[in-house]
């Protein structure tokens, strides 16, 4: 006779909750290593860039969802009433917009930002972090768009949404609810946490591109700590260059850990936080069969 699985051993049985645990201890156990040996004014700005990259990357997440789905289901709403025009208008319009490069486009925020910034427009810390997801979340929605009239014309093709309309189920309500909601959360869910990772990967890499001189009329200074805004601080740097250190003295590993914290951290947490993304991202294609 079998014994049932307790509801947490249910859950460590998915790939992508181990990894989201694992994620969670991982940034823990570099918290209290921090508090041990980083001086306290070092520890308070990583925390901070901490936050502010998950409330920016969540923001995208949140922007993402909201414009994604209500172009996925505008564009098909109006192609399916017979405004094909007004459709075709705003497929080339999102089409011209999908041509940008995304980092030319979020630079090109960036600067906007930089603009605001000097004539006092923004000045608060929590509206510049959402203008910075805004910046980001306009070059990751038309994905989720892409994913949500694909799975709206899977349905469309089979028998399910003739029936539902022969039913008397309001369009809307089929389109909403019972294919969007009902049958693809798992789709739009997995999009949403690759998002996430992007949104954080695209943040952190044109903090490098502006860290290194490229644009001249923005400036790290402009904007709210970040991790790569941190990385790619001088200090920061001078820890990574230390880890060529360790290849010719292994005795050097514990200074590593003890005295370039600040750089290390930084960088571990970005690229730990990106491979967790991925593989919970991985594992619900894996359990879903996406």
């Amino acid at each position: 006779m079998n014994a049932r699985r307790s509801p947490s051993g249910r859950w460590l049985a998915n790939e992508e909750y181990r990894w989201a645990l694992l994620w969670l201890g991982g940034l823990a156990l570099l918290w209290i290593w921090n508090t041990l040996y980083l001086n306290p004014p070092a520890l308070a700005q990583l925390e901070q860039a901490f936050v502010n990259t998950l409330i920016g990357a969540a923001a995208v997440v949140v922007m993402t969802l909201l414009l994604g789905w209500s172009v996925g289901t505008g564009l098909y709403f109006l192609e399916s009433r017979g405004r094909r025009m007004v459709s075709l208008g705003l497929t080339f319009a999102l089409n011209l917009l999908r041509s940008v490069p995304q980092m030319v486009g979020i630079l090109a925020g960036y600067i906007i930002l930089t603009i605001l910034i000097q004539r006092e427009v923004l000045q608060s810390p929590a509206l510049q972090v959402l203008w910075m997801a805004f910046t980001v979340t306009a070059f990751t929605f038309l994905e989720l768009a892409d994913v949500i009239r694909e799975r709206i014309d899977f349905y469309r093709r089979s028998d399910f949404f003739d029936a539902m309309l022969c039913c008397g189920i309001r369009e809307s309500r089929i389109v909403n609810i019972e294919i969007l909601w009902k049958n693809s959360v798992a789709h739009v869910l997995q999009k949403l946490i690759a998002v996430f990772g992007m949104a954080i990967f695209l943040q952190c890499s044109i903090d490098f591109i502006i860290s290194v001189g490229l644009s001249r009329e923005v400036s790290l200074s402009n904007f709210p700590v970040t991790l790569g805004g941190l990385l790619a601080t001088l200090d920061s740097k001078q820890d990574i260059l230390a880890i060529s250190t360790f290849f010719t003295n292994p005795a050097y590993l514990l200074r590593l850990a003890t005295t370039h914290l600040q750089g290390i951290s930084v960088a571990f947490a970005i690229v730990f936080t990106l491979l967790c993304v991925y593989k919970v991202s991985n594992g619900i294609v894996r359990r879903y069969r996406l």
